[in-house]
C-alpha cells in the first residue's frame, strides 16, 4: 500500500480557475505550479467547494465582502463547510498530517489576510456612479468570509491546521510559503 498520509487543502478555483468570476482567473484551468510543486512532493489534496459558485452560480457578479458578510451568506458557508470540516477530523484521528489550508488572497470569500471591501457595490450596474463605486474598491487586512467561517469551525471542532494564503499576483513568493509547511 503505497500511502504517505500527507495532505494539503485547497481553495476550489486554485484547482479549477473556471469555478471563478469571469474575467478574474488569472491561470488556465489551474495554478500549474501549485499542482507541480505538491505532485513532486507527494501529496494528496482536499478541494474545498467554491462558496460563491454554491450560492450564486457560475454566471455571478463580481462582489466584495460587504456584500457577502450576511446571515444567509455566512450560514449557507457553514453548511458546505461542515462535511469537509468532519472529514478533515477524520483524517487527523487517522493519522494523516494535513499540513495546511490555501485561501485564495484578496478573494471576497476565500482571503486569508487580505480581502476586497466597499461600502458602495450594491444596486443596479447601469447607475450614473458605477465608476465612484469601482474606485472605492479596497483591499483590507481582514479574511473573506468562506475562510472566517472555516476558522470558527476549526476552532469549535479544536483542529489546529494553518491557513495560508496564495496571492495570485505573487506565485513565486506564495509557493516558498507554502513550501514551508510541506
Amino acid at each position: 500500500m503505497n500511502r504517505n498520509k500527507k495532505m494539503i487543502v485547497l481553495s476550489h478555483c486554485l484547482i479549477n480557475s473556471n469555478a471563478k468570476v469571469e474575467g478574474l482567473a488569472t491561470y488556465c484551468g489551474m495554478s500549474e505550479k501549485l499542482v507541480k510543486l505538491l505532485l513532486h512532493n507527494d501529496y494528496g489534496l482536499i478541494q474545498l467547494p467554491c462558496p460563491e459558485l454554491e450560492v450564486y452560480g457560475i454566471k455571478r457578479w463580481g462582489h466584495v465582502k460587504d456584500q457577502f458578510d450576511n446571515y444567509h451568506y455566512r450560514n449557507q458557508c457553514e453548511i458546505i463547510l461542515k462535511k469537509y470540516i468532519l472529514q478533515l477530523e477524520n483524517y487527523i484521528k487517522n493519522g494523516y498530517e494535513i499540513s495546511c489550508i490555501v485561501g485564495v488572497e484578496n478573494s471576497p470569500s476565500c482571503g486569508v489576510n487580505k480581502t476586497c471591501k466597499s461600502n458602495c457595490w450594491g444596486g443596479t450596474l447601469n447607475k450614473k456612479n458605477f465608476k465612484k463605486d469601482i474606485d472605492n474598491l479596497q483591499i483590507v487586512e481582514e479574511s473573506g468570509v468562506f475562510i472566517e467561517e472555516l476558522k470558527k469551525l476549526l476552532n469549535k471542532r479544536k483542529i489546529n491546521i494553518p491557513i495560508v494564503a496564495f496571492d495570485e499576483q505573487n506565485i513565486e513568493k506564495s509557493l516558498k510559503i507554502i513550501e514551508k509547511y510541506i
